[in-house]
């Protein structure tokens, strides 16, 4: 669970696993030395196809398999690519050698210019993201002995100093690629021509669409849950402050936010975390332990690690205390009691959404969902997370969902009904109908001319050797300088 204000409700659900390591990191950078186990060493060293690690040991002799700025790439770092798309259950049969390369070669040259136009990545970031990754891969293997095993590693440090380059130089890559693209809009005028310049015959296919609405009752927590998270976190505090335990140890242990565990988190001020969190982080010493605090995922204690500037690092333990039974059957017999009263059209939908509905995000649009996607009320059926296109699919325009149950972000229950307010049958794009799609891909494709207009630029620009087959490969951007 992260701490990030946003409506989990109904955006789609990512289920973390391998896949991290093709996630970004979301923290804002403080100042940081960039180094990376696959930057360039002396000459007469790259000639030997020598790999040294930071601790100057010669590790071991591979191929390289080409030199992009102040990176090179390894042919085993074309070997583990392949591997971490099979662990991921990416479809493979069809990838080249070739092209691997071609995808390592637009991230090397990202991540070179990130650090030539001093784009900065924490270090503390990425060890706490590693620290995830890692517990998830030991989640689907059994074992870190296993995970070290499989990704052919002789120690759990080595797999860490792999995964650190390996998420800088995303980081570094994707931060540029921010950058080349910030700013970029498209106007009105913009939107119209592009999709004027598309044929007939390839306008986009949108494929079915619904407009949906809710009305959700949560189960109230009662006071004496409230204290009971309270007094454990007290008494949290009370043994670190008074007896010097560890706060580390405590939130690993006990934290019911089991994303962070006892990892480090960092934290600016500009970064969109709720407003209560941010308030105490700001307020106290390094070294210091906050009194618990509410927040809209449960009950907190913080711990702050380090203050740089306007970023401190932290360790926070979380306690989310728990609905009981009565509240529950109380907040069933609520919503049952809601939809019975639409059902007898004593009122409408969105009058009992703007009544009842505890969501605050909707209740005041009448309950109506909004795409994160796109900000429109429209969602395609089969880009909706599995869950709810089980919920809707079968309802028909201006039906009404029996009582569904679900949880938030933190795991407790909730229960809703779920309203079909308009289906929009597939077809294809209509430019008054869809423009906010339309809008989107022009933006897309502007983006895309700008990158593919810096890629050629940097390409004839930065130091590039490409060694053995991979001279033979047929690239989409001018690799070889032909």
């Amino acid at each position: 669970m992260q701490l990030k204000t946003m409506n989990l409700k109904y955006i789609t659900k990512i289920t973390a696993g391998v896949a991290l390591l093709f996630s970004a990191l979301a923290a804002n950078a403080q100042e940081v030395v960039v180094t990376d186990s696959t930057a360039i060493q002396p000459e007469k060293e790259v000639a030997e196809n020598t790999v040294k690690k930071e601790n100057n040991e010669r590790r071991r002799v591979e191929g390289i398999a080409a030199v992009v700025g102040d990176y090179i790439i390894l042919d085993s770092d074309i070997d583990l690519m392949y591997k971490q798309m099979q662990s991921q259950n990416m479809a493979t049969a069809d990838v080249t050698e070739c092209q691997l390369a071609g995808s390592l070669m637009e991230n090397k040259l990202y991540a070179h210019h990130a650090v030539q136009d001093s784009i900065i990545v924490l270090d503390a970031d990425i060890r706490s993201y590693i620290d995830q990754q890692l517990a998830e891969m030991v989640r689907q293997l059994g074992s870190m002995e296993k995970v070290v095993e499989y990704y052919n590693k002789s120690s759990e440090q080595e797999l860490r100093d792999e995964l650190f380059e390996i998420n800088k130089q995303r980081q570094l890559s994707q931060k540029m690629q921010q950058k080349i693209v910030e700013g970029i809009e498209v106007t009105p005028e913009e939107v119209r021509a592009y999709f004027e310049e598309m044929k007939k015959d390839e306008l986009p296919i949108f494929g079915d669409e619904v407009e949906i609405a809710q009305i959700v009752v949560e189960p109230e927590v009662p006071e004496s849950e409230k204290q009971k998270a309270i007094d454990r976190l007290n008494e949290f505090r009370a043994d670190v402050v008074d007896n010097g335990a560890s706060f580390r140890t405590k939130a690993i242990l006990y934290s019911d936010d089991t994303n962070t565990g006892g990892s480090i988190l960092s934290l600016g001020r500009k970064d969109n975390f709720v407003k209560e969190f941010k308030d105490v982080a700001f307020s106290l010493q390094e070294g210091e332990v906050s009194e618990p605090f509410e927040t809209e995922f449960g009950y907190h204690i913080i711990e702050i690690d380090k203050i740089r500037g306007q970023q401190v690092d932290l360790r926070h333990i979380l306690i989310i205390p728990e609905v009981t039974n009565e509240t529950v059957e109380k907040a069933k017999a609520e919503i049952d009691t809601i939809r019975k009263r639409i059902s007898a059209g004593k009122l409408t939908f969105a009058e009992a959404a703007k009544a009842s509905s505890d969501e605050e995000e909707t209740k005041n649009d009448g309950g109506r969902l909004r795409n994160p996607q796109t900000g429109d009320t429209k969602f395609e059926l089969t880009k909706l997370d599995p869950s709810l296109y089980n919920q809707v699919v079968n309802l028909k325009e201006g039906e009404m969902s029996l009582r569904l149950s679900d949880q938030d972000q933190t795991g407790k229950p909730f229960f809703k009904i779920i309203k079909v307010t308009k289906r929009i049958p597939e077809h294809k794009a209509d430019y008054a109908t869809d423009y906010l799609k339309i809008k989107d891909l022009a933006l897309q494709a502007k983006q895309l001319e700008a990158i593919e207009k810096w890629q050629k630029e940097k390409i004839a620009d930065t130091y590039i050797k490409i060694n053995g087959k991979f001279r033979d490969c047929e690239y989409n951007s001018n690799w070889l300088k032909k």
